[in-house]
């Protein structure tokens, strides 16, 4: 049978892939927000406690409820799977029991399940690391250079934060099929002790690097795109980070340069303009 799973690319989609469907679900589940997944949480359980008073209501037999009545039989049913126990509904006829005695069961077994899936939703760190929307290269000490622009959002230190980039282009095999590639890029400066604020990557473009004599149409042609991702320790939490960003061909501006947000004022202070991060500035090659 064919079937698809979502792959975190938007573009990709997987065909045959093997089903897992408790993994994907909490891999889903994880990946939410936590207010969806809170949503999540409290539907279901609203869900199953309208599933048991429809049981409640069919078959009847708890003491107190007025007849027909979907609010007792409502309420009831919350009241077993919560284990308040009021006193004022209970249980008795048999299959009353019996259908309270499963409730309790499957209250204890769903708040178990929805305490973890909460704590480790709850407990996870993540980045909050943000990228510019277009890479640039320009002439830097005399050399042209790939320049990407990373942020740190979190007033916090990235302890031992290490960047990565990737080159992936289509090529022509010697057979003549056609192959997706990937380059690693050598950087003038690959890590950061406390990365805080602003970080600038930086790719030298020399006669070995695979951009070398490389133009902006032919990157297009080439459908390459540029990769970076850059892991670390979140000071606070001490738990590992990460954040990853994809450039593609279009969104790399040879003769650009990305635009200075630092402003020296008289009295000392250092102003960081945030709303020039995504601004580029033409700076022609020589």
């Amino acid at each position: 049978m064919r079937f698809q799973i979502p792959s975190p690319e938007p573009d990709i989609v997987i065909i045959g892939g093997r089903r897992a469907p408790f993994r994907d679900f909490y891999h889903r589940f994880l990946r939410l927000s936590f207010t969806s997944a809170f949503g999540l949480i409290v539907t279901a359980i609203t869900a199953i406690n309208l599933l048991f008073s429809m049981f409640y209501l069919s078959f009847g037999g708890i003491a107190n409820a007025q007849p027909g009545s979907f609010i007792d039989a409502f309420s009831f049913s919350v009241q077993t799977m919560a284990t308040i126990g009021y006193g004022a509904m209970y249980p008795e006829s048999p299959v009353a029991k019996l259908v309270s005695d499963v409730e309790a069961i499957a209250g204890l077994m769903v708040t178990a399940l929805s305490t973890g899936l909460l704590f480790t939703k709850f407990s996870q760190t993540r980045a909050t690391l943000i990228f510019a929307s277009r890479a640039v290269i320009c002439i830097h000490d005399g050399y042209p250079t790939l320049v990407l622009r990373i942020g740190n959002e979190r007033a916090n230190l990235i302890v031992e934060a290490k960047a990565r980039v990737v080159l992936t282009r289509t090529e022509r095999t010697a057979e003549g099929r056609h192959f997706y590639r990937m380059y690693d890029l050598n950087l003038m400066r690959d890590h950061s002790i406390s990365f805080t604020g602003i970080w600038q990557v930086m790719h030298r473009i020399t006669a070995d690097s695979p951009l070398f004599d490389l133009t902006a149409e032919a990157l297009v042609e080439q459908e390459a795109e540029i990769a970076c991702a850059v892991v670390g320790i979140d000071d606070t939490s001490l738990q590992p980070i990460h954040g990853r960003k994809v450039w593609s061909g279009t969104n790399i501006l040879f003769g650009h340069r990305l635009a200075d947000m630092l402003e020296p004022r008289p009295d000392g202070t250092l102003h960081v303009h945030l709303a020039k991060f995504d601004e580029v500035e033409p700076d022609p090659f020589p």
